[in-house]
């Protein structure tokens, strides 16, 4: 019998809602479980202890990168980044193996995709992405699932 595997997906959600569907339809055709997000609801402490669980019991972690760094955590140890680095921080401290995929620059997007706010969070945690894995660059959300 093969193997299944369980894919945690990770990203910001509402600029990248078709990417997500996407990669998240590839993993189920390749036969595996994708898990994210889309079943945690709002994110808190009590949140947290039920999506650090479900990355423990992941196989692989995508995190997905795009124009948007995502909701800043407010308060505790924390404090200052997004969500979605504390996911990508704690599966690279858990040792999961982290597939990483960023929009390639020259992709066009609108200004509705674009955090400008946060824009020197967003290449700090590029950076760190790009320092320590290959990463693959994706521009299409077809183009993300194939690579996926």
């Amino acid at each position: 019998m093969e193997k299944k595997y369980q894919i945690f997906i990770s990203s910001t959600y509402t600029d990248l809602i078709e990417e997500r569907k996407k990669v998240r339809d590839t993993i189920l055709n390749m036969l595996h479980f994708p898990v994210g997000m889309e079943v945690f609801g709002a994110a808190d402490e009590e949140q947290w202890e039920i999506i650090k669980d479900t990355i423990d019991s992941s196989d692989y972690y995508i995190l997905i990168i795009a124009h948007r760094y995502g909701t800043i955590i407010s308060e505790g140890p924390d404090a200052g980044i997004s969500y979605t680095e504390k996911e990508y921080r704690y599966a690279k401290e858990k040792g999961i193996p982290i597939l990483a995929f960023l929009m390639d620059d020259s992709v066009a997007v609108t200004l509705d995709k674009i955090d400008s706010e946060h824009k020197e969070e967003l290449q700090k945690f590029k950076k760190d992405v790009l320092g320590s894995r290959l990463i693959e660059y994706w521009k299409t959300a077809d183009d993300l699932a194939q690579k996926v």
